[in-house]
């Protein structure tokens, strides 16, 4: 049987699988500093303070959500209208397989129709497969924040990465 997979803007019936895919990450505790577990409410409510050019889409396989990926604005300071933050989780059986680049393409490509010029991905610099990733798609490092977080017990850096769309 050929897979079908298609990305589609969330809605709320997709919510409770987007929290479901977060909370693996937020249990893993390396691609968060998010430690409370989310439910649908709570992605309904990131959703209805979102502003006309944050998204939130769902990656389906076979009508199953197996991923989602965010476009948040980076500040709600003006200068940085064109300056967008951008995530990508996957349920953890799904990743390596592709489905991370065709999301994160997806998001690239809805990033410059909104007209953005700077996405910005924030890494926990442990994770090396995910950094990787994102220079496989034209990320570049621009910074490590030393200690920015704390999380299980230990302190945690965050690599700071950019995309430039020209």
């Amino acid at each position: 049987m050929e897979k079908e997979v298609v990305i589609i803007e969330a809605n709320p019936n997709d919510y409770k699988d987007i929290a479901a895919i977060y909370n693996e990450y937020i249990r893993l505790g390396n691609a968060t500093m998010d430690e409370t577990e989310k439910a649908a409410v709570d992605i309904a409510i990131w959703v209805d303070n979102f502003n006309s050019r944050e998204k939130l889409y769902v990656l389906k396989e076979n009508g199953i959500n197996i991923g989602w990926g965010i476009i948040k604005r980076y500040s709600d300071r003006e200068g940085y209208r064109f300056t967008c933050e951008t995530a990508v989780y996957l349920t953890m059986n799904k990743t390596g397989l592709g489905y991370g680049t065709l999301i994160k393409k997806h998001l690239i490509n809805i990033c410059e129709q909104l007209k953005y010029k700077h996405l910005v991905a924030k890494i926990f610099a442990e994770n090396e497969a995910s950094i990787l990733y994102n220079q496989n798609l034209g990320y570049t490092i621009v910074g490590r924040q030393n200690k920015i977080g704390f999380k299980n017990e230990r302190w945690l850096d965050i690599v700071i990465m950019q995309y430039i769309i020209e």
